[in-house]
């Protein structure tokens, strides 16, 4: 024999290194197909994420602005007024504040703590619900 393969196992061993090289190409193909469909998902998602935020950003656009919580005035009394409402949870009239806040019932305090009260009420922070009787309106 002169030193050459048989063609026939020749050819053979060609066709199946190729076939070798052909399935580890398509083998890390199919890895790369992998890996991008899955950062093709997560890009999809990123985007689906962007326009969720965006149609909500243009609804709370048109939504109108909530009015702002009137300030109280600065004065003690007032703030002393709306914790004896709250604590009473009924409506009340300037006498009945009078007498909680300790007051002497003399005209002047009783004026004076109506006054507070329709000052509140002009502001938004209390309701008067019939003449003379107040309450911090419900929610």
């Amino acid at each position: 024999m002169s030193g050459h393969p048989d063609p026939g196992t020749w050819l053979l061993e060609r066709i199946d290194a190729r076939e070798q090289t052909l399935t580890n190409q398509a083998e890390q193909t199919r890895a790369q197909v992998d890996e991008l469909t899955a950062l093709l998902r997560h890009l999809d998602q990123d985007i689906e994420h962007l326009k969720i935020t965006r149609k909500t950003m243009l609804a709370l656009a048109e939504e109108p602005d909530p009015a702002p919580a009137p300030a109280l005035p600065d004065h003690p009394a007032y703030q002393q007024i709306l914790t004896i409402l709250t604590d009473t949870g009924q409506p009340m009239r300037a006498r009945d504040l009078c007498l909680a806040l300790d007051l002497p019932l003399v005209r002047k305090n009783v004026e004076n703590t109506r006054a507070k009260l329709k000052r509140l009420v002009s502001l938004g922070i209390l309701t008067e619900t019939e003449p003379g009787l107040f309450t911090q309106p419900r929610p």
